[in-house]
């Protein structure tokens, strides 16, 4: 595998400082990704050179920023195997895209007393949004337990199934444990039994090929900024007929055809779901982010990433007395743990000052914490420009920690 470690390291220019004197650890990339340098050049360039409002000039500056913007949503066609590209709605983020879903779907589809299957690792963006759906629709919420390793129980979820189901909404990949899901599986028996499925992709978009497709999901939702793009932008892909069929859950410039008094008219897709005046340099910067990682290689940083959890889990787990939560089969790398009795918030607190940046706390995913009955975890996720080295770095700061806080 042709994987330069140093060179891509030099791509991120916030690595390369200090934090308290020590050089940074950054092991926060499941809360953001840090940006290459072709992407913060990007963003720079679009606001000192080119910015414009698009779709609505007739000038150079809005005609080349639209130009721009439509081919951003190409570039994630392209990236996610969408069959359109009006497939391609751009929201502020995954939880813009769940809540769009959400709102709309449940506008057109959702009746009292049918049913929406979720899991028990999912995050509050996936939780919450169908919560207020059901209390909105008097419709019924479902959860999949999961096992003790943090896999899914399929069995149980097969039992779910049934004649009132019509959504099943599941993470690609959970945020907190680092569970890599069965999508295909769940969203072909989700079909068998005729619900539609929405997937979370907050945490799978950046660690492997998407193929929605062949996955045959209905929904695909993910955010920027954990691709290496910038915040505030974010992707929904829906299948044309349902998108279609769905009503816009927001109102105001670009979602309309016709307005009057009367009676207002709404856009062709994908504008009938774009509303206002778009994140358009967010949506460019993305296409960027996406160029990028193509360069290198989904399936190069595929294979380094495990590598890395592999290394991290057998190193953390000669620690006395460190468990980590969520031990499934096939997971990415992302390691949630606890030592002995330290709270999790005392351990982030302690490494922080060695210059090690992890996440410290429930991770927006409290019924799963509930689940384990504990009050959080402290948890290291790792990409594809972090290091052996840094893990041993994380190593060694968490037995100063457990020696300090013991």
């Amino acid at each position: 595998m042709n994987f330069d470690i140093t060179n891509i390291r030099k791509d991120f220019p916030v690595l390369s400082q200090q934090v308290y004197g020590k050089p940074l650890v950054y092991m926060d990339n499941g809360a953001t990704t840090q940006k290459p340098q072709i992407v913060i050049d990007t963003i720079n360039k679009l606001h000192s050179k080119q910015n414009s409002s698009i779709h609505r000039g007739v000038h150079y500056l809005s005609e080349q920023i639209t130009e721009q913007y439509e081919n951003a949503r190409k570039i994630v066609q392209e990236f996610i195997n969408a069959e359109f590209s009006q497939e391609i709605i751009f929201t502020s983020g995954t939880t813009g895209s769940i809540n769009a879903v959400a709102f709309s779907f449940g506008e057109a589809y959702i009746k009292p007393n049918d049913e929406v299957i979720i899991s028990e690792m999912e995050h509050h963006s996936n939780i919450v949004p169908w919560q207020m759906m059901c209390d909105r629709k008097h419709a019924k919420l479902r959860v999949i337990p999961i096992s003790d390793d943090g896999e899914l129980i399929l069995d149980e979820y097969r039992k779910l199934l049934n004649s009132k189901t019509k959504l099943v909404a599941i993470n690609q990949v959970s945020n907190s444990l680092g569970t890599v899901n069965p999508i295909k599986e769940i969203i072909d028996l989700a079909h068998n039994a005729g619900a539609k499925v929405l997937i979370d992709g907050a945490q799978g978009i950046q660690h492997g090929k998407v193929d929605v497709q062949a996955l045959d999901c209905d929904f695909y939702a993910f955010s920027g900024h954990k691709l290496y793009g910038p915040t505030g932008i974010g992707i929904l892909y829906g299948k044309e007929k349902l998108l279609f069929d769905m009503p816009p859950y927001q109102g105001g410039g670009d979602m309309v055809e016709c307005v009057s008094f009367e009676k207002t008219t709404y856009n062709s897709l994908p504008f009938k779901f774009e509303a206002g005046t778009s994140n358009y340099i967010g949506a460019i910067g993305l296409a960027s982010a996406i160029d990028y990682v193509k360069a290198i290689g989904l399936e190069n940083i595929a294979a380094y990433e495990h590598k890395l959890l592999t290394y991290a889990t057998q190193k953390l787990m000669q620690i006395d007395g460190l468990r980590i939560y969520g031990n499934a089969r096939n997971k990415i790398s992302i390691i949630s743990f606890l030592v002995g009795n330290i709270h999790p918030y005392d351990m982030g607190m302690i490494l922080d000052k060695m210059g090690i940046a992890v996440r410290t706390g429930t991770h927006c995913t409290m019924p799963l914490m509930d689940r384990y009955e504990i009050e959080g975890t402290v948890r290291a996720s790792m990409v594809f420009y972090n290091t052996f080295e840094e893990i041993d770095k994380l190593y060694d700061g968490v037995v100063i920690a457990k020696s300090m806080l013991e």
